[in-house]
Parts: structure tokens; sequence; C-alpha cells
């Protein structure tokens, strides 16, 4: 079993869940395939993480199973923006961290 793991991603935790559960179970090469073409920023991010998982494995995509894609909450940063007659209003700009972890298909 092999794993890699992106910290601090500008993602919204919540949109990147939608494309982690998605992959997780997949075969590595059909799950690289399949987030390509997927227009989203998180597909772009989870597809990058799932290449460094399978590099790290040291063995062909074909043999590998996306086994559990996690993306948990990290730090937000807090911002404000100007308003009317002096006063501000909040911006919240969530960031996350990425779990992936691959297995061979005999295991």
């Amino acid at each position: 079993m092999a794993s890699a793991t992106l910290k601090f991603v500008r993602l919204s935790p919540i949109k990147a869940r939608l494309i982690a559960k998605e992959v997780q179970g997949m075969n590595a090469e059909e799950a690289l395939a399949s987030l390509e073409f997927t227009p989203n920023k998180a597909a772009g991010i989870i597809s990058k993480v799932i290449a460094s998982a399978v590099a790290n494995s040291e063995t062909d995509a074909e043999d590998l199973i996306v086994s559990s894609c996690r993306v948990d909450r990290g730090p937000v940063l807090k911002r404000f923006k100007p308003r009317a007659r002096g006063s501000a209003s909040g911006i919240r700009k969530p960031t996350s961290h990425i779990f992936v972890e691959v297995q061979s298909v005999e295991d």
C-alpha cells in the first residue's frame, strides 16, 4: 500500500469531497483518465495526488486500486471586504488536506 498527501490546498473541502467519492474504489488508471476530462478544479488537483501515490508504489497504474481518497478540512484564511458606511463583511477562504492511498489488486 502506498500513499500521497497534499496539504493546505486553496480549495473548498466540500467541493473536493464530491470528486474524491467518485474516484474511491476505482482502478488507478481509470481514475486518472476520468479525472482528466472532469471540468473541475478539484479534479486536476486530486489527479496529481493519485499520480504521486502511483509513483510512490513503484508499480504500474493498471495493477492498482484507489483504496481511499480522503479530504479533510484545513485552516481557513479570513479576509474582509469593505462595505458601505465604513463597515466590513467577512470573507472565508477555506483550505483542505487531500490524502490518497493505493493498493495492488491482489491485496
